[in-house]
């Protein structure tokens, strides 16, 4: 028996499932309809033809060998860093801390300008640079710097947090049977933490890849030179509409890729532990 004006406990669990599947459906659509409508403004044809175009050609190369190299040294600086970082305990190890974040809610068009004052060619550093005849801002290496800056607390993060879960008990006992730091750290640490570190590598390549604010602020928007995909699709919009469209699809599809590795490499992670 239910009481008089009381909606019975059936209905009330359909209304229940009903408003979370139509929350569920609302959010998903607002995410997914705006990416989909890239795919409806193009043909196959049209998007195969496209990638042949010099332009695509250069910016995709460009960012691939960018974001390649931007990531190899975030890996071989970033982990002994975090390693170290998470291992020590010193003065202003909080203030670290945040200044590793800083960048991850740094406008990215900030991000740029700071690198440009510092590197640029009268630039607190860059002055001096190019006293020596080294330029920076506005080439290639520019561009690397740029995303190492904005996409390295990715893998920091990753890495630092990984260190300071990380049993410590394993490196003990390969202390105690007469190896190294280094070679605990190189055949210990390292590969029972891999997982973990290649799931942050692969969402900093990610954010390299994608880096727009920055690189146009202190690398400039040079075809062949600085110019990476999400430079050429700013350009696309202005000149070439369908050449723009190609490579926003193609920057869709590497970033889906990217988010089922990391979610691939996540559940294998968490199925072992």
């Amino acid at each position: 028996m239910t009481s008089a004006g009381r909606i019975p406990e059936k209905y009330r669990r359909i209304l229940s499932h009903g408003a979370a599947g139509l929350l569920i459906l609302i959010v998903t659509l607002y995410l997914v309809l705006p990416v989909i409508a890239l795919f409806f403004r193009t043909t196959p044809e049209l998007f195969l033809a496209s990638l042949a175009d010099p332009l695509v050609i250069s910016a995709l190369w460009l960012s691939f060998s960018t974001s390649t190299i931007s990531l190899a040294i975030v890996i071989l600086v970033g982990t002994p860093f975090a390693y170290v970082h998470s291992r020590s305990t010193y003065p202003g190890k909080v203030i670290v801390d945040t200044l590793i974040d800083l960048p991850l809610v740094l406008p990215p068009a900030v991000a740029g300008f700071a690198l440009l004052v510092l590197y640029g060619r009268m630039g607190l550093l860059g002055q001096y640079f190019n006293m020596m005849g080294i330029s920076i801002a506005f080439t290639t290496l520019a561009v690397i710097m740029a995303q190492i800056f904005v996409a390295s607390p990715f893998y920091l993060r990753q890495a630092k947090s990984l260190f300071e879960q990380f049993d410590q008990s394993y490196e003990h006992t390969a202390r105690t049977l007469g190896a190294s730091k280094l070679r605990t750290f190189l055949t210990i640490t390292i590969p029972l933490t891999a997982s973990g570190l290649v799931s942050g590598a692969v969402m900093t390549f990610g954010r390299a890849l994608g880096e727009f604010g920055a690189t146009i602020m202190f690398a400039g928007n040079l075809p062949g030179v600085t110019q990476t995909m999400p430079l050429a699709v700013y350009v696309g919009m202005e000149s070439n509409f369908n050449l723009g469209l190609t490579i926003s699809i193609l920057l869709v599809i590497i970033s889906f890729v990217i988010m089922i590795t990391v979610r691939l490499v996540t559940r294998n992670e968490a199925h072992h532990a």
